[in-house]
């Protein structure tokens, strides 16, 4: 299905932090005009693709996407413009031939990444098919509605708190359907905001909408949670609602020790605590659990708990084909966070796809702390057939938007698809 582009442009926006980022605008040779907008991360791998920000200090403090803007404006799409594409991967290709680096670092990936996502729409469009249905030709894959994660407390890099892990997450695996795993999340979501209310907590919001309590222990954010979900009616547990973290450990590695409320913890320290964790409370993923540096932990914490919950890869991982192929072969983790802004192109984040499940990893499609109502990840995480996504809590515009999203593809195939998380 040949793609020829007409017009490529981009403009700096802002994402929900209030930070800037860029959205482009697709024009094909059939009249359509195809709109993405890139998220940006706050806690990220140090091996992820780069994003170009400005170096000037006087717009934004230095965070500015003109540069890349102009990248897309300027070099991008003079190499793009008047040109069929065999496909939206060859538009890829081309992307990557042109900016020439390991990481993208010349034209920026913020820039890569905004254009890559506009020509899989694109293609999609010129098709006559939804972008999930797209995705899953695209990737040979069985589409599948996703358990949807929510992120309902904050800490790390994402809320001003002393709480150093960064996500605590819900996660409806017992739910008969979407509409219902939705529906779980935000009940639940809202008596977890009246329990922290009614012990004197705050109820201010982090990046990603959840909670920011003034709690250092994690051991003690569970325990609010398995309350909440009890309050709101619901089961704790896999066959109801389970928990799910993401301690995002690489932002509390000190000195090759683990900082947490205080303490100094090792490698297995920390997993002799993630193994109290999960006997206590009804944990079933754990993302990020040791630092991206930290592979012979990471191996020693596969060994100790991957028979027993998801141990998923972000930062360690971040999206790329080469580095996930090499967990698996030192059987570091059992599954990947799936992020396309990680590494640039819809076609390398389908190949990491691919390479996890053929593996027999598990994925989970992933938003940024700094998002767009942009509801691409929605679309991927169904054509994939993951069974896992997570978009933040049950709540801010941006956050919600994947939610609903996904509820709108559910309604709309209620037979065609299933849904749930796939086991590894």
């Amino acid at each position: 299905m040949s793609l020829r582009i007409t017009d490529l442009h981009a403009v700096e926006i802002l994402d929900s932090r209030a930070r800037p980022t860029l959205a482009v605008t697709l024009t094909t040779s059939e009249g359509g005009r195809i709109h993405s907008a890139v998220p940006s991360g706050a806690s990220t791998g140090s091996m992820e693709a780069v994003e170009l920000r400005d170096t000037g200090r006087s717009r934004y403090g230095g965070q500015g996407v003109l540069t890349a803007v102009g990248n897309v404006n300027g070099e991008i799409a003079q190499a793009l413009t008047g040109r069929t594409f065999s496909s939206a991967a060859a538009v890829d290709r081309a992307l990557i031939a042109l900016d020439g680096t390991d990481d993208k670092a010349r034209l920026g990936a913020n820039a890569i990444t905004g254009v890559s996502l506009a020509a899989t729409r694109a293609e999609a469009a010129s098709g006559g098919t939804a972008l999930w249905q797209h995705i899953a030709r695209r990737a040979g894959t069985s589409p599948r509605l996703p358990v949807p994660h929510f992120n309902v407390v904050n800490g790390g890099a994402h809320a001003a708190n002393g709480l150093d892990f960064q996500e605590f997450m819900l996660a409806p695996l017992g739910a008969p359907s979407l509409a219902e795993a939705v529906r779980a999340g935000a009940e639940i979501y809202g008596r977890l905001k009246a329990r922290l209310a009614s012990e004197g907590q705050p109820t201010g919001l982090g990046d990603e909408g959840g909670f920011a309590p003034d709690i250092d222990r994690p051991e003690d954010v569970l325990r609010v949670l398995v309350s909440a979900i009890e309050d709101a009616g619901y089961a704790a547990g896999r066959e109801g609602v389970a928990l799910a973290l993401d301690p995002a450990a690489s932002e509390f590695r000190e000195d090759g020790d683990y900082r947490i409320a205080g303490e100094s913890l090792t490698s297995d320290q920390l997993i002799d605590r993630y193994e109290e964790m999960i006997e206590n409370f009804p944990v079933w993923s754990i993302e990020d659990g040791l630092a991206e540096d930290d592979w012979d932990g990471w191996t020693r914490l596969t060994a100790r708990l991957g028979s027993r919950v998801q141990l998923m890869g972000d930062d360690i991982f971040v999206t790329d084909p080469a580095t996930i192929a090499q967990a698996v072969t030192r059987t570091v983790g059992n599954s990947s966070l799936i992020k396309v802004n990680q590494i640039g192109t819809v076609t390398e984040t389908l190949e990491a796809v691919r390479i996890c499940r053929e593996a027999g990893y598990t994925q989970m499609i992933s938003h940024r702390s700094g998002e767009t109502p942009d509801a691409f990840i929605a679309d991927l995480a169904v054509g994939t057939g993951c069974g896992q996504i997570k978009s933040g809590a049950p709540a801010r515009g941006e956050r919600v938007a994947k939610y609903d999203r996904l509820l709108e593809i559910a309604d709309a195939h209620p037979v065609d698809l299933r849904f749930g998380v796939v086991a590894p």
